[in-house]
């Protein structure tokens, strides 16, 4: 119930700065010290303060307000890679990703026959709201405690809602809910349709433009990340030549990485396949899918479970979690440290492809997709001969470049949306690896959590079209 729980949360909860949950632990310890065990009264122990809690009125400073912004970074962080998301269960929904254990839940995604009831699903959009708010409240603590800061702290908090609001959009129907809070109590989204979301994340992606003013390293960054964000947005509201004009200036080798640690949250790609098995990387998928695992492509590194290459990544098992193989283990992220870059300066690259194709220009976005493609080591491609051909060829290399980034779901739809492919010549079709076969869906369900928001329609989706 992200209208409820999330919100409430959010105004409550320590958002994971370690300086300011530091502080308040030692203060509580040095409280307990000096209250002198032997005169103390059962009761007050119960009463001492909870270090994890922390009250609106705690953050009414400039720290206060950065510590806000650092936590809604951490939470973003749990909403992508470090944490079970729509970069993966995204994943798993299109042809990256095979189900390799056996959670219901996980299976239903899977084979695209999703109820709203899904757990994976409910804890996934709740991360990805928690992130959403966060940054919305750090974005006003920020502007009454600290307007003197630099203005690329408050870009990024509307980095993070533009990059969540677009990211649902891309995967859930249309019926989206974003709530808020306003003076400390929530307030309740109402239904918007997939049009509608993805306006609401361009107009944050602008938003955090207009403060990126500086040429510091954090300027380029945040104002990169915003760049290719509304980029990403633009193209799928099917305005290619505004996407290109959007990412126009990244540079290549660009990225904005969430960051892993022991103490932290671990890569959850390495979590979910290469330790436990529960995910396999995909190849030829349902008749539709890429060969992802079997391609011997050096952007998506794969090895065989147990093979020599997988245990020089300390992956000894051979099979999935389920027991049975292929198990296909991914050799990008090796280590539970490994970073991962969630906006790149290559994305702005394939926009720019992109653009180049619907533009009528197939000579220059061949030339922008080998120039890519030579920082890869990768030889250079043919022009594939007719405009279908280089669509699907445009939407392989961004399959392959991509991978893992949350962009698959999104393309597939608009294959269906803008190229006129019908679902079954896009999704994963046909017989399912598990027994029986790949339902229909095209988009995720609003979760049945959503249903508790009282605004009319709230939960329900308007259609589940791509």
């Amino acid at each position: 119930m992200h209208g409820y729980s999330t919100t409430r949360a959010i105004l409550t909860r320590a958002f994971s700065n370690g300086r300011l949950r530091r502080a308040a632990a030692a203060a509580a310890t040095a409280a307990m010290a000096s209250l002198g065990f032997g005169a103390c009264a059962p009761s007050e122990f119960l009463e001492v303060t909870d270090p994890d809690i922390i009250n609106p009125s705690d953050v009414a400073s400039p720290a206060g307000a950065n510590a806000i912004r650092l936590g809604a970074i951490a939470r973003l962080n749990t909403a992508t890679t470090g944490g079970e998301s729509l970069l993966l269960l995204g994943g798993l929904f299109a042809d990256e990703w095979n189900n390799g254990d056996s959670f219901i839940a996980r299976q239903e995604i899977d084979q695209r026959t999703i109820t709203p009831q899904n757990n994976f699903l409910t804890d996934a959009n709740r991360a990805l709201h928690r992130a959403r708010l966060s940054a919305a409240q750090a974005t006003q603590l920020l502007k009454q405690y600290n307007p003197s800061a630099p203005g690329w702290q408050s870009a990024e908090m509307f980095f993070v809602q533009a990059y969540v609001e677009n990211l649902a959009a891309e995967h859930y129907c249309s019926g989206l809910i974003f709530s808020s809070v306003a003076d400390g109590a929530e307030v309740f989204g109402k239904p918007l349709t997939t049009a509608e979301a993805f306006a609401q994340a361009l107009a944050h992606a602008d938003s955090g433009l207009a403060l990126v003013t500086g040429n510091t390293a954090d300027d380029v960054r945040v104002r990169s990340a915003l760049r290719v964000t509304r980029g990403r947005i633009l193209l799928n509201t099917n305005r290619p030549a505004d996407a290109a004009t959007a990412v126009n200036g990244v540079a290549t080798n660009f990225q904005y990485l969430m960051y892993h640690s022991l103490v932290t949250n671990v890569n959850q790609y390495w979590n979910f396949n290469n330790l436990a098995g529960r995910y396999s990387v995909s190849t030829g998928e349902g008749t539709n899918g890429m060969n992802f695992a079997t391609a011997n492509d050096p952007r998506v590194p794969v090895c065989v479970g147990g093979d020599a290459t997988c245990r020089a990544i300390n992956v000894t098992k051979a099979t999935r979690d389920d027991l049975t193989s292929p198990y296909y283990v991914q050799r990008l992220w090796t280590t539970q440290e490994s970073s991962v870059a969630i906006a790149s300066g290559a994305e702005a690259r394939l926009i720019e492809a992109e653009a180049q194709l619907r533009a009528g220009n197939p000579n220059g976005a061949l030339t922008t997709l080998n120039t890519l493609r030579g920082n890869y080591s990768l030889g250079p491609l043919s022009d594939a001969g007719t405009e279908a051909a280089r669509v699907d060829q445009l939407f392989r290399e961004r399959a392959f470049t991509l991978f893992g980034r949350g962009t698959r779901t999104g393309d597939l739809r608009r294959l269906i949306r803008q190229y006129s492919r019908t679902a079954n010549s896009v999704f994963p079709t046909g017989a399912w690896h598990k027994g029986g076969n790949y339902g229909v869906d095209v988009t995720l369900p609003m979760p049945l959590a959503e249903q508790n928001n009282p605004n009319a329609g709230a939960g329900v989706c308007i259609d589940r079209n791509a």
